[in-house]
């Protein structure tokens, strides 16, 4: 009977390569799973290998069973669920390397490696960046390498001696040319194999850190988004764009506030109808994942851009879902507009609603109410304060107290546009004009290689929009009265200090500045061609290929055409690729004494057989015609004169023997 501890450990080779393609799809999650995670399966990689390299132990079913249910539990405990990409991703890791501590037959490594698979799909559905790309490939790369060695592992011993064997040279290079054949294939599958609306890759993610801006603001939250160079959307205007103070890009419009705090409320209230003055501006917005409901628009959205897109009656753009994935939609704007009905009692009584705090405040803008003569005075009045008052742009204020208006206006006098927009909307509200805190966006970064505009996260930006008679509701950047340059340059521009030591780095140099916008435009490319390539832009596709109103019908078509070239193209190349029959034992000898008679000047014509080969030798060369006649004699008997199951091994033997020990020499 077979020694267990023998069985256990196994051949040591394909399980190595089947544990190596598991182990890369762990650290393709390093950065969406908590660390104990991998590196508990780490461990057990770790373990099983060293029971397969030496005779170390490893657990038995009712260990095994046990450690399963125990990392179960811990996946449910983190994330309080097992559904999900993230606790799917954590979950499917533990129970792979359990099942690696089991590992017997080629079966299970099979099944190792197929995991490792899933694991770089569920890289996939969750990043698709550029970046990521080449890591993706090269996984495919060792995993399919990986197939091939485990099942090389179970040939005969009469196989690898008629083939060889399956090096790691000769598996990377095997696996690299099964890729390269599949490569028309995956493209074919990508263009045509009809899409489904919508992406099936969006799982539930609510696990996932939120980014860039909330449904609330106190006065110092936006400042936090400075500090980050990520990107939030990129802009590309169909014609010229807006200039670059009127490049505001509506978010949160925030209505309610409990002295510290602004947040929104939910749309209850109607939409009033709006004139667009000046020109509109038509783009389109890629929108980076951010697990928040807000699409950006600049300023004033003429409509919304999806049937999944409500417009409220505050002109913001609700998404039913999170931005889970790069979104793109197309919008038309105004920078400017004017109402065309008044404003409602409800919302004018929503819009002057302040707690009873911020004292100082409120008294402040009764005084100013009084001397002011219209609402629009009252406006300019406040802005006077403002940029008369000796106040301070600055990233990095003192926090406030209680009063944080108070505090704000009468102590510390330094802030950021958060702290403005809050003291603005106050003293407005205070005065009796309806006025609101809107956060979003201000700027943008022009690409001069992509051609957009690219808004990070450092662009965040609170104004204010008040409502006045005959205008409606009107934006007012108070920030704008401390520091009139914020409206022209980016507050990275203007404040350095605010970046990290290598992002300073790289936009002090113009050389990285060019190479980053080439990589960013790249980055853009990918995005709009291959990860929101969807149905639409499937008979996009066909009606450019001259298709004319396509369906889902001529997709099909155009995914079986393709398909059958592919399956035609792999026919010749196999077919041109395939060895010929090995030659026999009698045919090598019979090649070797040609070999021997053309190297003293006697080859043989590609049109003779060996009969006539022999007189061919014996009129040339009469001292060796009666040699090599004979041997030529006797190949064709044995060639032609016998059967195969006639043909004896003895025969071939004593022909090989006596090719082997002619002596031959060139004619004096």
């Amino acid at each position: 009977m077979a020694d267990p501890a023998a069985l256990e450990r196994g051949p040591l080779r394909p399980l190595v390569w089947a544990a190596a393609a598991f182990a890369a799809g762990v650290v393709l999650h390093l950065d969406r799973v908590p660390p104990w995670v991998p590196v508990a399966a780490l461990l057990l990689v770790a373990w099983r290998l060293a029971a397969a390299a030496r005779p170390i132990g490893l657990p038995r079913s009712a260990v095994r069973t046990l450690l399963a249910v125990a990392l179960i539990g811990a996946v449910f405990a983190r994330f309080r669920t097992l559904n999900g990409l993230s606790a799917g991703t954590a979950l499917l890791i533990l129970m792979s390397a359990v099942k690696l501590l089991e590992t017997r037959r080629q079966r299970d490594q099979y099944v190792v490696v197929g995991a490792g698979l899933f694991l770089l799909l569920a890289a996939c559905l969750g990043r698709q960046s550029l970046a990521r790309a080449p890591l993706y490939l090269l996984h495919t790369w060792l995993c399919c390498s990986a197939l091939a060695v485990v099942a090389y592992a179970s040939r005969t011993p009469a196989a690898v001696a008629a083939s060889g064997s399956l090096d790691t040279r000769t598996a990377l290079h095997l696996a690299a040319r099964t890729l390269l054949l599949a490569m028309p294939l995956a493209l074919a599958l990508f263009l045509f194999f009809p899409r489904l609306p919508g992406a099936f890759w969006a799982l539930p993610r609510s696990e996932e850190a939120l980014t860039g801006l909330g449904d609330t603001m106190s006065p110092g939250s936006i400042a936090q988004l400075t500090a980050s160079y990520e990107i939030a959307f990129r802009v590309k205007f169909a014609g010229a764009p807006p200039p670059p103070q009127e490049r505001y890009w509506r978010g949160p419009v925030l209505h309610r506030f409990d002295g510290s705090t602004w947040s929104r409320e939910p749309d209850l209230y109607p939409r009033q109808r709006l004139q667009g003055l000046g020109p509109a501006y038509s783009y389109r917005v890629a929108l980076e994942p951010s697990q928040q409901r807000w699409w950006f628009s600049l300023d004033t959205p003429d409509r919304a851009p999806d049937p999944k897109v409500v417009l409220t009656d505050d002109y913001q753009l609700i998404a039913n879902d999170p931005v889970a994935q790069p979104t793109s939609y197309d919008a038309l704007s105004h920078t400017r507009t004017r109402s065309t009905e008044p404003l409602s009692a409800l919302s004018r009584r929503r819009d002057t609603a302040l707690p009873p705090r911020n004292p100082r405040s409120l008294d402040l803008a009764h005084e100013l109410r009084e001397r002011a003569g219209s609402d629009t005075a009252f406006v300019q009045a406040a802005l006077e304060f403002l940029g008369t008052g000796g106040f301070v742009y600055s990233l990095t204020p003192p926090r406030l107290g209680y009063d944080s208006v108070d505090d704000f206006l009468f102590n510390t006098r330094s802030g950021f546009c958060g702290h403005y927009a809050s003291a603005f909307v106050t003293l407005m509200r205070a005065g009796g004009v309806p006025a609101r805190v809107v956060t979003g966006y201000l700027g943008g970064e022009w690409n001069p290689i992509g051609g957009y505009f690219v808004v990070r996260q450092s662009d965040a930006h609170a104004w204010a929009e008040v409502w006045l008679q005959d205008r409606g509701w009107t934006r007012v950047d108070p920030t704008g009265v401390v520091e009139p340059e914020r409206l022209q340059r980016g507050i990275l521009d203007l404040l350095p200090e605010a970046l990290s030591a290598p992002m300073r780095l790289v936009r002090s140099s113009a050389w990285l500045t060019d190479w980053l916008q080439r990589w960013d435009a790249l980055n853009a490319w990918w995005n709009d061609q291959v990860v929101r390539f969807d149905y639409q832009t499937q008979l996009d596709l066909l009606t450019s290929l001259g298709i004319n109103t396509p369906d889902l019908r001529h997709l099909g078509w155009a995914f079986v055409l393709a398909l059958l070239g592919w399956l035609g193209w792999i026919a010749w190349h196999v077919g041109r690729s395939a060895p010929g029959p090995r030659p026999d034992r009698l045919a090598r000898a019979y090649t070797r004494l040609g070999r021997k008679l053309a190297r003293i000047g006697l080859p043989r014509a590609a049109h003779q057989g060996p009969l006539a080969y022999a007189d061919a030798v014996a009129e040339r060369r009469p001292d060796l015609g009666q040699t090599v006649g004979s041997l030529l004699r006797q190949y064709a008997e044995l060639r032609y004169g016998l059967t195969a199951s006639e043909l004896q091994a003895a025969q071939v033997g004593g022909f090989e023997r006596a090719v082997a020990h002619m002596s031959v020499s060139r004619a004096p």
